[in-house]
């Protein structure tokens, strides 16, 4: 049984999932950001360029199954399989209402 992930955390993995750059990309704030095993990529242009190659661009799918809140965090533990990398992986997303402010890629 796959976890039950809150919004709006749930709505951007369905995005992720079915490849939708322009979805993925105005999931975040602004000035959102991803960390990647500590490299960081801010803002849109900076997020693109490394989901072109490493996340949307690599078909990259979810498979949610712990999911954990605390406060505006929520952490996803799940299976990420792409054509970049796979397997079991942590991400920690800082939500601010409807909008991601940061995702945090860590190992699961």
């Amino acid at each position: 049984m796959a976890a039950s992930v809150p919004e709006p955390v749930q709505s951007f993995i369905d995005t992720v999932n079915a490849h939708d750059e322009d979805g993925f990309l105005d999931a975040f704030t602004r000035d959102g950001f991803v960390d990647d095993w500590g490299r960081i990529f801010t803002g849109r242009d900076e997020i693109k360029a490394w989901s072109d190659k490493e996340f949307i661009g690599a078909t990259g799918v979810l498979t949610p199954d712990e999911v954990a809140e605390q406060g505006s965090a929520i952490t996803v533990i799940g299976d990420w399989a792409s054509t970049w990398a796979n397997g079991r992986s942590s991400f920690t997303f800082q939500v601010d209402g409807d909008k991601i402010t940061s995702m945090t890629i860590r190992e699961g």
